[in-house]
């Protein structure tokens, strides 16, 4: 099963809309991809849309041709205008989490993928060695991975494109949920215990991360730059921007009770932060 597929499979059975929306499916950025929309014309705006996420993919793909991958290949680049948008959202991240959000953990994912020796991908993680003004420079043997934010901040930006075309009703999955009006109602699973929760959902965003979603390397996908196991089963980080939500739950899966309440208090776009233990207890900061 796809990473962070539980909330949308949660989300199938509980997305509360009118009858006349109209629908969308399909890939993108490693994710399956539904936007439900309301309103005049709005058949019209989702033939757009797979255009749109093939402009976001030729950005930000690990996995064909992209901006990024050009990036990796090269040790750096003078990056686009939605590349520094993003790597700046990724420096404000690793900021907020201690440097736990960490995109230079990309060669260890890879070589832990592959069957491989991760410990010299170790040696080169540390986002304090990425320059990222006047250009783009990664220290030598450094790779990244945005996949941590960049399904949110995509979902924000169909979200934010829809509006513009003065649509007041939408739910944008691109791997995490970004709403336009509301409310919609999210289920929040877990992989082991199930539906545990939902949140009414009305002009903000959810995501969810549940590192034992897939494996990587006999351990959890989500990886810590120290090597650190998960605290949790799972975490979802409802904030007004997706973006926001992706990163954070991506990086709080490894911190303590107290350490997520530091975060919360200090970023106050954050509206709620629910947390899964390992027994399936649920709780909300």
């Amino acid at each position: 099963m796809r990473r962070r597929r539980f909330l949308q499979i949660a989300a199938a059975c509980c997305v509360a809309g009118p009858a006349q929306a109209a629908g969308w499916q399909g890939v993108a950025l490693g994710a399956d991809v539904a936007v439900q929309l309301d309103g005049p014309g709005a058949e019209a705006a989702l033939a757009e849309v797979p255009g749109l996420l093939a402009r976001i993919e030729a950005v930000f793909s690990l996995y064909r041709d992209s901006e990024l991958s050009r990036i990796n290949a090269a040790g750096g680049g003078v990056p686009s205008r939605w590349m520094a948008e993003v790597l700046a959202l990724a420096d404000r991240l690793h900021g907020l989490t201690g440097g736990v959000f960490d995109p230079t953990v990309q060669p260890l994912w890879r070589a832990l993928a592959e069957g491989g020796d991760g410990t010299a991908a170790r040696a080169v993680i540390g986002w304090d060695r990425v320059v990222l003004a006047p250009d783009l420079r990664l220290a030598p043997g450094q790779a990244l991975t945005l996949n941590g934010v960049v399904q949110g901040w995509a979902s924000d930006l169909v979200r934010d494109w829809l509006a513009a075309r003065g649509f007041t009703r939408a739910l944008v999955n691109i791997g995490e949920y970004a709403a336009l009006g509301g409310p919609f109602r999210l289920g929040i699973a877990d992989p082991v215990a199930g539906i545990l929760a939902e949140r009414h959902l009305s002009g903000g965003a959810l995501a969810t991360s549940s590192p034992g979603a897939m494996l990587v390397g006999g351990q959890g996908h989500i990886l810590h730059p120290k090597g650190y196991g998960p605290r949790w089963s799972t975490v979802a980080v409802e904030a007004d921007s997706a973006a926001l939500a992706d990163g954070l739950s991506t990086a709080l899966v490894f911190a303590d009770r107290a350490g997520v309440a530091a975060v919360r208090a200090q970023v106050p776009e954050v509206r709620a932060v629910v947390l899964v233990d390992f027994n399936g207890d649920l709780q909300v900061v």
